[in-house]
């Protein structure tokens, strides 16, 4: 079964944020809004919930942390304890102020990857994926607005070209 997409293409951010606003407050659902960059307020406008996103790179950090720590102290307590300038090699915590610069960057490593590849994974643009943007001029200078029609398709491109559209375009989706 097949499905009306409606799009309306927008050439100023402050535009279509107030689109989206007069839109929602009509009852209309948003499906998505594309943008060549993020634009402060778009959120929250079309009632996304906050992102999760903050935790998992705080999960992420404590791994790298948990794993720099468990690495420098196999390989220089455990595996082969070397006196180096005077250093006692019994503990990790006799040792740890040497540690912290290397924790540190592992923590920051860990965290900014895990968080990258969440990212693509997350909005399906790793390589191979079939995500794509329906108009191309959003990766430029276009800001394009995704709604799904369900009967209701003159009032909602009429809504679109009311509210600064400077382009309004149907498709079917299979």
């Amino acid at each position: 079964m097949s499905k009306k997409v409606i799009y309306g293409i927008y050439d100023d951010d402050d535009v279509i944020l107030k689109a989206v606003k007069d839109i929602r407050g009509k009852g209309v659902d948003i499906a998505e809004v594309y943008s060549p960059f993020p634009i402060h307020g778009l959120d929250h406008a079309l009632g996304l919930k906050p992102t999760r996103l903050a935790i998992t790179s705080f999960i992420y950090g404590c791994t790298g942390l948990s794993l720099a720590l468990l690495m420098m102290w196999y390989m220089m307590i455990h595996d082969w304890p070397m006196n180096i300038g005077g250093k006692p090699s019994f503990t990790l915590i006799q040792n740890l102020p040497a540690f912290i610069p290397i924790t540190f960057e592992m923590t920051v490593f860990f965290a900014s990857h895990l968080m990258v590849i969440t990212y693509l994974i997350r909005c399906k643009l790793y390589p191979g994926s079939s995500q794509t943007s329906p108009d191309p001029r959003t990766t430029d200078d276009m800001f394009l607005m995704e709604i799904e029609a369900h009967g209701n398709e003159a009032e909602i491109i009429a809504l679109i070209k009311k509210t600064g559209a400077i382009e309004v375009k149907e498709e079917n989706i299979d």
